[in-house]
């Protein structure tokens, strides 16, 4: 006889689970208990639960796995509700556990009881509230089985008390059989026959590469229809790294505060490829202005999002890898001509330092970036200008090794981020880029990084105040900038000395190649503030209600320029 923690934790060995993000309470202290005897499983301390989620999730997305955290009930499970959001609106496998009030107590208003299944429904792929310790094995196959197929996203399971100490005899569960989920990985034949047509007859191709070509692990493909036929790719923010920056068919990041060249490619297009990904906002700007001269072909795993928020005029449906494959078979390999290359002149992607001006310049610093990192290094950022200049300009040579957060937006994303991909991958440089705001909300997990000996290299982009919705607020507020500048600001330098970190700070261009240096190659955890004026924006920029044509490029173009120098 085991008790339902201790099945809890064989089951999850069994899954090939190696690392679970947690933190620990009353409701769930069994569960600790049964992990701490396990030889295979690691337990990451956290040093709050929301820090949890985000860690698994940068496990998840740059090990291929399905992550894994853990809190107890209550708070523990409400603090975690940001993160699985933030995975649900992403796309990325998560199983998370929480603990729960005893069974009978449940609805009772218990001592830290809340209804966490209730609570998550929406922002779940499916959740679970266990009710007897026999059906562990089950639930703990089933929902890995769901986190990980079709289109990945976290699954909750909910675990009474009751439920964690009873003694059971464990019966191991072998195979998942879910009537009604069974998602379609082969596309429709005849839909293929249509997507073949439109390619041979198409004399502006392009693809759109989204983040469900990451999560097919399908780059190999796109690359090879890419250079097969001579089509253009960009990228949504999730797709980053599907096709190598520097490719010469790679025309960068799509949408809002995408490239002139990217956005200027969609809008010229006779035909556009979507490959897994859900035309939101961010990228389409006016739904009714996106892509005016192009016949759209959909590709994607989630039937739901085909047709959402842009008609397509040939749906697929399928696991990207396998339809690219069954196009291949049939594929004419006709080099379209290269009717993008003009384009390239619209933008011109070399940053000039203005040695007369003192100030650091965004731009300095990611092509500073790009010359001293290594293609094995992981970023993750967290979420505003530094976001958006890290995805125009960084040169991603390889695939998973920019993590951020995309369709949440959700600012201190970047630290436990990257304590879940350093833990992946202990071996690799992984480096975190956030902003003096979004710092402030992540760096609780510095303590986990002390703990752990994790060498995280962090970036602080400081202009002193919330630069995007500055930004934001100089277009829509009539330059009124509300509650966005600190009033005063905390000496991080003495919170990296707090944590065992290194502390660095550039003020001047002069000491930006030297400390970047230092940054990178020390062992250890790091802290580098880099001071940048608040003046500072992101440009291009597609303002809310317009379409990507409705930008005025050259105005745009110097903007961005002056942005960037």
């Amino acid at each position: 006889m085991e008790s339902g923690a201790e099945i809890l934790v064989k089951c999850l060995e069994k899954e090939g689970v190696e690392v679970i993000f947690g933190y620990p309470g009353g409701a769930a202290l069994e569960i600790f208990d049964a992990l701490h005897q396990s030889k295979q499983i690691r337990t990451i301390l956290v040093r709050q639960e929301q820090g949890a989620a985000h860690a698994a999730s940068g496990y998840a997305r740059t090990s291929r796995k399905t992550g894994v955290c853990l809190a107890t009930s209550g708070p523990g499970a409400t603090n975690l509700i940001t993160g699985i959001a933030t995975a649900h609106m992403d796309s990325i496998p998560l199983v998370i556990i929480t603990g729960q009030v005893p069974s009978q107590m449940v609805g009772t208003d218990a001592f830290q009881e809340v209804d966490i299944t209730g609570i998550s429904e929406p922002i779940t792929k499916h959740n679970y509230l266990v009710k007897e310790a026999e059906q562990l094995p089950r639930i703990v196959k089933e929902a890995f089985y769901i986190a990980g197929s079709g289109r990945p996203g976290p699954v909750l399971i909910d675990i009474p008390k009751d439920v964690s100490v009873a003694l059971v005899e464990y019966k191991e569960c072998k195979s998942v059989n879910l009537r009604g989920y069974k998602p379609n990985l082969i596309g429709h034949k005849g839909q293929i026959k249509q997507v073949l047509k439109s390619l041979k007859k198409a004399q502006r191709p392009l693809i759109c590469a989204g983040g469900g070509v990451i999560s097919a692990q399908a780059e190999k493909e796109l690359l090879y229809l890419a250079e097969t036929l001579n089509i253009p790719v960009v990228n949504t923010m999730m797709g980053l790294g599907s096709i190598p920056r520097e490719h010469p068919l790679s025309l960068g990041m799509l949408g809002v505060y995408g490239l002139a060249k990217a956005n200027l490619a969609v809008q010229s297009c006779d035909l556009l490829i979507a490959l897994g990904m859900r035309f939101d906002d961010r990228v389409t700007g006016d739904v009714e202005k996106f892509a005016p001269q192009a016949q759209i072909i959909h590709i994607d795993i989630d039937s739901a999002e085909i047709g959402k928020n842009v008609h397509a005029d040939i749906p697929l449906v399928g696991d990207l890898k396998i339809v690219l494959k069954q196009i291949f078979e049939e594929l004419e390999q006709e080099k379209k001509e290269a009717w993008w290359l003009n384009l390239q002149e619209v933008e011109k992607t070399t940053v000039k330092a203005v040695e007369e001006e003192e100030d650091l310049t965004p731009g300095e610093v990611i092509m500073a970036l790009n010359k001293i990192l290594s293609e094995e290094t992981i970023i993750t950022t967290d979420v505003g200008q530094h976001q958006m200049w890290s995805a125009q300009s960084l040169s991603f040579k390889k695939t998973r090794t920019f993590i951020s957060s995309g369709g949440l937006g959700t600012m201190g994303y970047g630290i436990p981020a990257g304590v879940g991909a350093q833990v992946a991958f202990p071996g690799r440089p992984v480096v975190v880029i956030t902003g003096d705001g979004s710092f402030q909300m992540g760096m609780p997990e510095l303590g986990t990084c002390l703990a752990e000996d994790l060498p995280l290299k962090i970036i602080i982009v400081n202009n002193q105040a919330l630069g995007m919705v500055k930004q934001l607020q100089d277009h829509y507020c009539e330059g009124r900038h509300v509650a966005v500048h600190f009033k005063k600001m905390p000496e991080f330098r003495y919170l990296a000395k707090a944590y065992g970190a290194l502390s660095l700070r550039v003020e001047k261009r002069k000491d930006l190649l030297e400390n970047l240096e230092r940054f990178i190659h020390h062992s250890g955890l790091v802290i580098l503030e880099i001071m940048l004026s608040a003046h500072h924006n992101v440009y291009p920029m597609v303002l809310g209600g317009k379409g990507l044509q409705e930008m005025n490029w050259g105005e745009s173009l110097e903007n961005q320029r002056e942005g960037m120098r």
